[in-house]
């Protein structure tokens, strides 16, 4: 019986002291640019000192942020995804220059629409999240934009 109690301790005590670590939260929203043109834009809101890496990074440093969109017959991808300005600094995790984003990082998609609107957008987005002294593994999150 005090074997079952110690166990049943142990498995509640590590569950109270486990946390999901989440660090940004995605949003996602339309600009209308034109008739034919619009801009899907998804804005990271990053927690106080956690750090969400740029789309490009150097060799052997974290995950770069990647953005992905699956395609459909109602639109076409114009360029790549553009992002903020961001800050280039000596990342302490990785000892090397990096460009992160802190707080906010918006990072915009121009598209043009050749079916009938309105329609959605789906879309990937894979990024690393690194604080001072650590990084949480890559994860990848599903976005989804209402062009209207």
């Amino acid at each position: 019986m005090k074997k079952i109690i110690l166990l049943l301790v142990l498995i509640i005590s590590s569950a109270v002291n486990s946390q999901i670590l989440e660090p940004v939260k995605w949003d996602t929203t339309v600009n209308k640019i034109s008739a034919t043109e619009y801009e899907l834009v998804a804005t990271a809101t990053i927690d106080q000192g956690w750090h969400l890496y740029a789309q490009s990074v150097p060799e052997n440093g974290p995950i770069p942020t990647t953005f992905t969109f699956k395609g459909n017959k109602n639109f076409l991808k114009k360029g790549n995804t553009q992002e903020g300005k961001g800050h280039v600094v000596n990342d302490p995790v990785f000892e090397m220059e990096i460009k992160f984003f802190e707080t906010k990082a918006a990072f915009k998609q121009r598209i043009k629409v050749k079916g009938v609107v309105p329609f959605k957008v789906n879309g990937t987005v894979e990024f690393m999240m690194c604080d001072d002294t650590r990084c949480l593994p890559p994860t990848e999150v599903d976005l989804e934009f209402d062009v209207k």
